[in-house]
């Protein structure tokens, strides 16, 4: 891994752990050895660098921790750019979901060039540890190994398939031995890649929705993290749909019926979590879902961008924290930048309750990099000082987005995101370089990704309800003429 010296880096996010908070630092030496930070002093011109270490010149920039990202779909994304953004079903209360992922399939080699692409762009958003919950396919740990990034692998297993029966009407086909399989052959690849060289790949326990998955498979599934150490996470009141469906069932929520089976522990990891009790678009009678999941020190992958775009939203993330919810972030959808995602989640929780301390920068950064970082059970990440990994990201501050300097961090969160990201350090071996992946080969990845979305569009007639090709169920946002 060698030896890094960071000198006199202007600005620097430091990890306060007396206060339990990140804090400012300015013209700080941070050297990294052996995949940990070794030390952070401030600067001083008089002390020689440590013999045979690369020094990199910290002047004009601002060092933050790695980002942590606790919810992708990195695989089918990509393949989506064109035809999710506007895509709400009055009928599905809005949610494109079901008819999106029943018709829409993208095959292996769309799926393998949009991973290549939606890593390049955690990367180049400051991303260094990511939950990648996905089928997995034949070169899959071939690309995580490439980008350097930590990944928590999430193969991803149910008992039941979703059927579309009419606009209003969902079936669920349950399956217990499809089931079972599949969560066999999850444990095969997460076993296969704790093996991994690398040393950067770990395991998440993720059966699919918590709609999708038999009672009994669930309770073996988070028995199977707890055994293991492993996080374990699902998709639970992600949308109306899903919740009146668990009702029907168990005569009660979603976050209740999850906390009756154990589902709720400090490991788990509740994709999205939105749709809880009090919830207006739910409507139910209790009050008790967001105390339950404090109560069970659970935390929420709060992911934004796919919710707010037909006009939902998590209400609201200041009243999670301020009950006691641990929570983290993630991308879920194209676009894979999660410091837009930190900049969207502000804006929308200010404007679920008309309150602008809802949220802020403090709050956010601190939900991409330390909650995430807790959620994963790694208290070494998503925190600059001396002991912690060696992850971190440097932020040119000579970008015209990141002037004037009064607050860097505002800076990069409200105006300049990725742009202004120039490196990126993943235990002490840069994986971005200049703004560029360093292993990553992106040669052709987004021409095959075209040709795939352009057979998965043909093709939607095949698997859809009601016959329809791509362009009849997400039509062009304007007309062709």
């Amino acid at each position: 891994m060698g030896t890094t010296l960071i000198r006199n880096a202007e600005w620097v996010v430091r990890w306060d752990a007396s206060e339990r908070r990140h804090a400012y630092g300015r013209d700080q030496d941070i050297l990294l050895q052996d995949g940990r930070i070794a030390a952070m002093t401030p600067h001083d011109p008089g002390i020689p660098a440590p013999a045979g270490a690369r020094v990199m010149d910290g002047r004009g920039f601002l060092v933050i921790p790695g980002l942590v990202n606790v919810h992708t779909h990195p695989t089918t994304e990509p393949g989506y750019r064109g035809v999710r953004e506007d895509h709400g079903v009055p009928e599905q209360q809005m949610t494109g979901l079901y008819e999106r992922l029943l018709a829409f399939r993208l095959d292996e080699r769309g799926r393998e060039a949009g991973m290549r692409l939606s890593y390049a762009e955690l990367l180049s958003a400051g991303v260094t540890s990511v939950v990648d919950l996905s089928a997995p396919f034949g070169d899959w740990f071939g690309v995580m190994r490439a980008a350097g990034l930590r990944v928590w692998v999430g193969p991803v297993f149910a008992s039941a398939r979703w059927v579309l029966e009419a606009p209003q009407r969902m079936r669920w086909d349950f399956d217990a031995k499809m089931g079972r399989a599949g969560f066999e052959r999850a444990q095969r690849v997460m076993e296969e890649a704790e093996r991994d060289q690398s040393g950067r790949l770990s395991g998440i326990v993720f059966p699919a929705q918590i709609d999708t998955v038999e009672e009994d498979l669930l309770r073996d599934s988070v028995a199977l993290a707890a055994a293991t150490g492993r996080p374990f996470t699902t998709h639970i009141a992600q949308s109306v749909v899903e919740v009146r469906e668990i009702v029907n069932r168990h005569g009660t929520t979603p976050i209740q019926w999850a906390a009756s089976l154990g589902l709720l522990t400090p490991r788990s990891i509740l994709g999205h979590a939105i749709f809880v009790d009090e919830h207006p678009s739910v409507g139910w009678h209790t009050a008790r879902d967001v105390g339950l999941i404090a109560d069970h020190g659970a935390a929420v992958a709060h992911c934004p961008s796919p919710f707010a775009r037909y006009g939902e939203h998590l209400k609201h993330f200041g009243r999670y924290r301020t009950r006691g919810v641990r929570m983290a972030m993630g991308t879920d959808c194209a676009p894979h930048n999660l410091i837009e995602e930190m900049r969207l989640a502000i804006l929308v929780a200010r404007n679920a309750c008309r309150d602008v301390a809802a949220a802020d920068s403090a709050a956010v950064f601190h939900a991409a990099t330390v909650g995430g970082a807790d959620a994963l059970g790694r208290p070494d990440l998503g925190r600059l000082a001396p002991g912690m990994a060696a992850d971190l990201v440097m932020v040119s501050l000579s970008h015209p987005l990141m002037a004037p300097l009064r607050d860097p961090l505002r800076n990069l969160i409200f105006h300049a995101a990725d742009r202004a990201v120039q490196h990126v350090f993943v235990a002490g071996e840069q994986v971005l370089r200049d703004g560029k992946p360093v292993g990553l080969d992106l040669t052709d990845a987004a021409g095959i990704v075209a040709e795939a979305q352009a057979r998965m569009l043909r093709d939607s007639k095949l698997h859809d309800y009601r016959g329809r090709d791509g362009d009849a169920i997400a039509p062009l946002s304007l007309p062709l003429h």
